[in-house]
């Protein structure tokens, strides 16, 4: 027997889910299946983004997703330390496997698949591991990165994070999206902190580092050191993430003119200085509400694919400079240098919306402290 629908999502994460939410809020007759393998949608992530990322149409749905708001976050760097008062939003899987849920609870001629493994997909048909089969006129593949090719170099921001029960309350009023004042190891290192609640923070020790090995012992410990010597004492920790993401120096990207369309990770839609996904996934979801099913390979999803990645370009040019030419620990100076920028250049590039002036900002002036002519000799000759 096979059902029938309009969009077939497959992978469960953000971007699956954002396009559900998008695809509701748009097109509320639209008959949608998401199929995941786990049995829990996002797995075990939290989510942030600025305010800027998010066009006003797109905040009016995502908005149901977050958990948590602040007003500003920080920055920490030797000899420099900043606040921006621009609003960060928090999303964590638990609550986006609630909302999502609860979007399908509210559309019966919807299905929401869950812990089952796809055998096929096809461009208008998905084949289930029990046989079943699923029918569409749009198919989304969105299951995650796929593993990258030794030929395609690239750098990799890899975190660990614990979110810990404090016993007595802490001082941080806001996010400290980046205390670079830790020992550099491995990379540009720096600690990332989120103030969930008066005793709780999420901790994540993260790195822009050549490779993608996670040590977790020596990552727990240094995250408790960290914290101990903020004067906090922990009394348990509650949860544990991780993640390596990509930061390419290249990439080449073709979108096809029928189904499936690979989004999200898979498709190459993500940050490529950061290799965080949500600012264009959020972007692609709103683009694909706005499309008619039996349209949905035609020129405005192309245009959109051609801007992300002329966007995208100009960022690998910067991950080959902070790769190739800046020795492991000497990263921090380049990053240091980004946070002296203006907000609306910094808010801008976070959200891959660069515009010509914010491109001449970023690579034009004194160079940052580090910049090694020998060390790209030698990265190069590898």
């Amino acid at each position: 027997m096979t059902a029938e629908f309009d969009y077939i999502l497959v992978g469960g994460g953000l971007q699956s889910a954002l396009l559900v939410l998008a695809l509701r809020a748009g097109r509320p007759a639209a008959r949608l299946a998401l199929v995941e393998r786990d049995t829990r949608l996002g797995g075990n992530h939290t989510w942030c983004f600025h305010a800027g990322d998010l066009a006003p149409s797109t905040q009016a749905w995502v908005n149901t997703l977050v958990c948590r708001r602040w007003p500003g976050y920080s920055v920490h760097f030797p000899g420099l330390e900043r606040r921006i008062d621009r609003e960060y939003a928090m999303i964590t899987s638990a609550r986006l496997h609630e909302v999502v849920c609860d979007a399908f609870a509210h559309a019966p001629a919807s299905r929401l698949v869950l812990g089952s493994e796809v055998r096929h997909l096809g461009a208008r048909d998905v084949e289930l591991a029990d046989g079943s089969r699923l029918a569409g006129t749009v198919v989304i593949d969105a299951r995650g990165s796929e593993p990258p090719s030794p030929s395609s170099p690239q750098g990799y921001q890899k975190f660990l994070g614990l979110e810990i029960e404090l016993t007595h309350p802490h001082a941080f009023e806001l996010p400290m999206l980046m205390d670079a004042t830790v020992e550099q190891i491995d990379g540009f290192r720096f600690v990332y902190t989120l103030p969930l609640a008066p005793r709780r923070l999420l901790v994540e020790d993260t790195t822009f580092s050549n490779s993608p090995v996670l040590d977790h012992e020596s990552l727990r410990r240094r995250i408790h050191d960290y914290v101990r010597r903020q004067g906090l004492d922990v009394a348990c920790v509650e949860r544990e993430e991780e993640g390596i993401l990509p930061m390419p120096w290249s990439a080449r990207h073709e979108l096809p003119r029928s189904g499936p369309l690979r989004a999200g990770m898979r498709g190459g839609f993500f940050h490529p200085g950061t290799g965080y996904s949500f600012p264009i996934a959020a972007r692609l979801a709103d683009l694909v509400s706005s499309l008619t099913p039996e349209s949905f390979f035609g020129a405005e999803l192309q245009t959109f694919a051609r801007a992300h990645w002329r966007q995208a370009r100009f960022c690998h040019l910067l991950n080959r400079m902070l790769f190739g030419w800046f020795a492991p620990q000497e990263r921090w100076h380049v990053m240091r240098r980004f946070y002296r920028l203006p907000v609306d250049t910094i808010e801008r590039y976070y959200a891959l919306q660069l515009r010509t002036r914010d491109r001449a900002r970023l690579m034009c002036g004194r160079p940052p402290r580090g910049l090694s002519l020998r060390h790209h000799l030698v990265e190069s000759g590898k």
